[in-house]
């Protein structure tokens, strides 16, 4: 990373998903995508739980919170969702991305875009338990030592 522009570097360290079933949606990241649960904490003043989950130095927060409105239909497709201004999605690298994809397919993963290649990008769009969009990246290059 180029630190002579910014002054200093940055790291990736967490993404925050709200769900509508916070307990639903830990058992999902830990069951499909194994991710480990880290703590939990309640923002009383949000009327939110709060779970943050790890996996590897990567870590993920979920909200339940007291009536928030649910996930729009045009949010759970990747092409539909570019029209909305926000937050995308997130990615996460995998090594080998038809082997991931068939083993999350076996599971029972939605899976809202197969495995695309465009160049020499591979990835796929799989949903998450309340339809939140996570991205699968090819990078076979970070487990290489």
């Amino acid at each position: 990373m180029n630190t002579r522009i910014t002054g200093f570097e940055v790291k990736p360290h967490h993404c925050g998903i709200s769900v509508p079933d916070l307990e639903a949606s830990i058992a999902w990241y830990r069951d499909m995508l194994g991710f480990v649960l880290k703590e939990r904490v309640t923002l009383d003043a949000a009327s939110a739980k709060v779970a943050v989950l790890k996996h590897g130095d990567f870590l993920v927060e979920l909200f339940e919170v007291t009536g928030a409105a649910p996930l729009p239909d045009e949010r759970r497709y990747p092409n539909l969702d570019l029209r909305t201004h926000g937050t995308k999605h997130v990615a996460l690298a995998v090594p080998d991305i038809r082997v991931v994809v068939a083993e999350l397919k076996r599971r029972g993963v939605d899976v809202a875009m197969d495995t695309t290649v465009i160049g020499d990008q591979s990835f796929a769009f799989i949903r998450d338990n309340a339809g939140n969009l996570i991205e699968l990246v090819q990078q076979p290059n970070l487990w290489r030592v």
